[in-house]
């Protein structure tokens, strides 16, 4: 059908409008440009019609005859034999009304493509014969316009009549693909996307759309047929039509569940067929538009017929409409009114927020921290855990000998960016946010087992602004188990968070593992099931932006707290993001490489999933056999593939949600071939997919930050360290400690304070009751970093749930007037250049002497002289009094769970035992040497080399007694676990008979 164009009265109108809308003229529709496979295509059609329609006629006429009889049968023939003539007879009479029936079906199928009108009418019984003629008049008709009104595309080919003449709802339910289309219901059910649209915008075309009406003038549009690939939606008619397309939601209002001309009904907002009929609102303009019928001459009777049985249903009934599974935005629980209400700046506690000093007043305070980090929580928290875990993984290293001449226990000291970024993540982190997720998670799939119910697919969570858990289902799954609850609709399952604080460790293997978060929508934040969308997610935008949302997906899935395991395959990434996490990322060099390594492990896990009888990974991920094979493989590809790659991709790809392995594809544009849902990134960090009904503030991660980040990790790593000092001392270790007291009497400190153990201060009187436990935990933090700590780390370590800056700077002063001045009136809380706070020499803490003698005895004047390294090893072993603050309150000092000063001093000690059981044993004084080791023990019970230095010791002693007890000791602490491999061998050779003795104490 040709395009129409609107009459006189509508450009009348145009005058009178409110508010002129942007945008006013239509927009050019992009059109493919046929290829020579379409003509091929096209071709082939041509020989299987002329084949069906002409050549099967003629074949039956020449070999069997017509099928009409000469004249009329006799009752005879009734009683005649039947012979192998008389089957071969009704076979023909069969195949003559097949064909019939068939060329009946292409008829049909031709006269609604080249009308344009609705969808083309069902021939009775036809079945597949009317599938078959739909595929091969659309292949015929491909190169010309008028081919896209038919509706299945050939990608169907071997779908049921039945299959796609359902109601769309149901049709997008059963089909994985059509989910991508179903998620457009999303604005429209919770109005948030519309009304950031400007709600006085839509107010106004209603009442404008409203006048219309009352003087005989409202608008229609009629669903266009599709051309190419391009297929009409109500996002472009908004677009064109009203000047934004988000307005979308004002056209599917008007809609709803009115009677279409082919009896079908507007329920889903991107579920729109060619043909239909949509009213429009009042301020509508452009081409493509009818006025009333009897305004309209060049319209078609069909057509005119149409709209005016359309208009007589502008007050329908508003049905249950959706329902379906939809991303979508939840909806917020009133938060609770706290009994000491916060200031407005404070932020709300799980929004992910809480780690980060509020906006007011810190604009000039934020020194050069990355705010894309700082905006990140769950990927903050994720990070900063992994860096922990590789920080102690490389002290144990050294410790254990595994880096020859890189013995010690400080990490290097990140500067520049990778000090920003750390302090980033120190702030932005999150780890309560993530605890809670993860518990929630496995306490589901717990619940789930024990009632013997499967998981229900989940396609995204939300973690909203009172801190809330919602997850979004692919489709009702019944009523969820205790404490969850049901949300706004069958599609939500809803934990508060209160419930969830209530949840224990649960023994049981991470049920969705492959959410990540992708952004922030009115306070609440997303995480995409990656594993379980039905196809490839495409990302488009510049290549800058594109690779800021893959690093933070790549980075949060490498790294959070929420699975036990998974592979993340990375392809076209320009930094190496290996570090963060070895054994999950993978990097790959191209397409071919991939496809080859996705083909192989989707027919892998095709067929462990039929082997082991399960419909997909999630019936695999509960129960008692709980496989850990069904872990996520993630597929990052940020370069463009071609046409023919993302359509062969998007073939590979179309049982992957089954499967448990999710794609995500970048492009540069906003049309990959194939692709299920697309997202595009805008420049101003704005991640849109309008048919999921999403525009969130993108949480990315820039390439700068992403370096740093990377270095972060690669320092971390004990083979990859400085191997010289910085400043060129002959014989210092790179990693010496970043601060050395004067341990002469000369550098007595004014004020020192006493970590290892409890918590004490000398030199200061004690603060106000109130604010001493504050004050208290400040100088602990900047004792236990002298390399300076930033103010906003002060301030989210001491508030972890958010703090205005008035509060923070007046406790900084009083900090600040507390710790005094020295003599010469140096403050002793000061600022470095870049901004962060620092404590003077003066100000000492007992971890700061405990490193300092240990240096000093191993690698300073204790070198030389065997006195001086005795009597330092043994002043140092002396001040450890307990575990770090070992009497701090409940409830604070929670910023310790980031540090790892908690393995730093087990180790420190225990090289102090080891060194002066070491130097006692050179003189043959077995019985210092045990003592000094066990003193050592009582601070680090569980540093396998203190054992077997005192199992040495005390075999010097030659009393086997007393190493049978002890060989029995170290057994009993064991447990369960055994004896460690090294520690047998070492039995076996001082104690042969240490078994024998064990079992008869047992």
């Amino acid at each position: 059908m040709p395009r129409r164009r609107t009459t006189s009265s509508s450009s009348s109108t145009a005058s009178s409008a409110p508010s002129a809308p942007r945008n006013r003229t239509p927009q050019p529709v992009r059109v493919r440009r046929r290829s020579f496979g379409d003509f091929v295509k096209a071709f082939l059609a041509f020989v299987v019609l002329a084949g069906l329609v002409v050549g099967v006629p003629f074949a039956l006429a020449v070999t069997a005859g017509w099928p009409f009889p000469g004249g009329a049968p006799s009752l005879d023939w009734l009683q005649r034999e039947i012979t192998v003539s008389t089957f071969l007879h009704i076979l023909t009479v069969i195949v003559w009304l097949a064909w019939a029936q068939f060329t009946a079906c292409v008829l049909v199928e031709v006269k609604a493509a080249l009308s344009g009108v609705g969808v083309p009418g069902r021939v009775p019984g036809s079945g597949p014969s009317q599938l078959l003629a739909r595929q091969l008049v659309a292949a015929l008709l491909l190169v010309g316009a008028t081919a896209a009104s038919l509706t299945p595309g050939l990608s169907q080919l071997g779908q049921s009549l039945e299959g796609n003449q359902k109601p769309s709802v149901a049709a997008a339910q059963q089909t994985p693909g059509i989910f991508a289309q179903q998620q457009e219901q999303a604005a429209a059910t919770a109005g948030a996307l519309a009304e950031q649209a400007g709600q006085a915008g839509q107010d106004a075309a209603r009442a404008d759309g409203g006048s219309s009406a009352a003087h005989g003038d409202t608008k229609y549009y009629r669903i266009q047929p599709p051309e190419g690939r391009h297929h009409d939606s109500l996002w472009e008619v908004a677009e064109r039509h009203l000047g934004d397309g988000r307005r979308y939601k004002e056209i599917f209002e008007l809609n709803k569940d009115r009677v279409q001309p082919d009896g079908s009904r507007l329920s889903e907002a991107s579920l729109i067929r060619p043909g239909w009929i949509m009213e429009m609102p009042g301020d509508a303009r452009g081409g493509e538009l009818v006025e009333m019928p009897d305004e309209a001459p060049n319209v078609s009777e069909q057509v005119q017929q149409q709209i005016s049985d359309y208009a007589k249903s502008g007050d329908h009934a508003q049905g249950s409409g959706g329902g379906d599974a939809q991303v979508s935005l939840p909806e917020q629980r009133p938060a609770p009114t706290p009994a000491n209400p916060v200031t407005p700046a404070t932020p709300v506690p799980g929004t992910g927020q809480e780690h980060a000093t509020p906006a007011a007043g810190q604009a000039g305070d934020s020194f050069g921290l990355p705010e894309a980090l700082l905006a990140a929580p769950l990927l903050a928290a994720g990070l900063l855990g992994a860096l922990g875990r590789r920080r102690r993984q490389a002290m144990w290293q050294s410790a254990l000998g595994a880096v020859g001449g890189r013995r010690g226990m400080e990490p290097p000291t990140p500067t520049g960016d990778a000090q920003d970024v750390q302090d980033a993540l120190l702030v932005g982190a999150d780890p309560e946010g993530v605890r809670l997720l993860d518990r929630s998670l496995r306490g589901l799939a717990a619940s789930l087992t024990a009632e013997s119910r499967p998981l229900p697919v989940v396609y995204a969570a939300w973690m909203s602004g009172n801190g809330d858990l919602h997850l979004q289902l692919a489709q009702p799954a019944g009523k969820p188990p205790a404490p969850w609850q049901q949300g706004q609709d069958q599609t939500f399952w809803m934990l508060a968070r209160t419930d969830a604080e209530g949840y224990e460790e649960a023994e049981t293997a991470a049920p969705y593992p492959g959410l990540v978060s992708l952004g922030t929508m009115d306070d609440s934040r997303l995480l995409l099931n990656l594993e379980a969308v039905p196809g490839i997610v495409s990302l488009g935008g510049t290549e800058a932006d594109r690779a800021a949302v893959f690093a933070s997906v790549a980075a949060e899935l490498a790294t959070n707290g929420w699975s036990d395991r998974m592979t993340i395959t990375l392809v076209g990434f320009g930094d190496d993001l290996t570090p963060l996490a070895p054994n999950r990322i993978r990097h790959l060099d191209g397409f071919e490489d991939l496809f080859e390594t996705m083909s192989a492990e989707t027919r892998q896990r095709r067929g462990a999933l039929g082997a082991a009888g399960h419909d997909s990974v999630l019936t695999g991920r509960t129960g008692p056999a709980q496989h850990t094979r069904w872990a996520p493989h993630l597929v990052l590809l940020a370069a463009q593939p071609s046409d023919d790659d993302a359509l062969r991709l998007a073939e590979l790809a179309a049982d992957a949600g089954r499967l448990g392995i999710g794609y995500l594809v970048g492009t540069e544009g906003t049309d990959l071939p194939g692709a299920a849902w697309e997202m595009e990134i805008t420049g101003a960090g704005r991640l849109l997919a309008p048919l999921l009904g999403l525009e969130l503030d993108a949480q990315m991660l820039p390439a700068a930050q992403r370096r740093a980040v990377v270095e972060l990790f690669t320092d971390a790593d004990p083979g990859s360290g400085p191997g010289s000092d910085p400043e060129g001392g002959p014989g210092r270790p790179a990693n010496a400690p970043p601060f050395l007291v004067d341990i002469s009497e000369q550098g007595r400190p004014a004020v020192y304070a006493r970590l290892v153990g409890s918590y004490e201060i000398i030199g200061l009187d004690t603060p106000d009751g109130e604010r001493s436990a504050l004050l208290h935990e400040a100088l602990a933090l900047l004792l236990l970093h002298r390399e300076g700590v930033h103010p906003r780390v002060l301030s989210s370590a001491l508030w972890p749930r958010g703090v205005t800056a008035d509060v923070r700077d007046a406790l900084l002063e009083r900090l600040r007037a507390w710790l005094g001045s020295d003599p010469d009136g140096t403050p002793r809380l000061g600022t470095d250049a870049t901004g962060r706070l620092t404590l003077a020499k003066s100000v000492v803490s007992d971890l700061d002497v405990l490193r300092s003698l240990y240096y000093e005895a191993t690698q300073g004047r204790g070198v030389g002289s065997r006195q001086v390294r005795g009597r330092l090893l043994t002043d140092a072993l002396v001040l450890v009094r307990g575990p770090l603050l070992a009497d701090r309150p409940e409830g604070r000092y929670r910023w310790l769970t980031h540090e790892i000063v908690d393995a730093q001093l087990p180790l420190l000690v225990a090289d102090t035992g080891l060194a002066l059981s070491e130097f006692h044993l050179e003189k043959d004084r077995a019985e210092k040497a045990i003592e000094a080791l066990t003193a050592a023990l009582r601070t680090a019970p569980a540093d396998e080399r203190l054992w077997h230095e005192l199992l040495r010791a005390t075999h010097t002693t030659g009393d086997p007694g007393r190493l049978r007890v002890l060989a029995a000791d170290l057994v009993a602490r064991s447990g369960a676990r055994g004896v460690p491999p090294r520690t047998e061998a070492l039995l076996d050779e001082l104690l042969p008979t240490w078994r024998e003795g064990v079992s008869a104490a047992g």
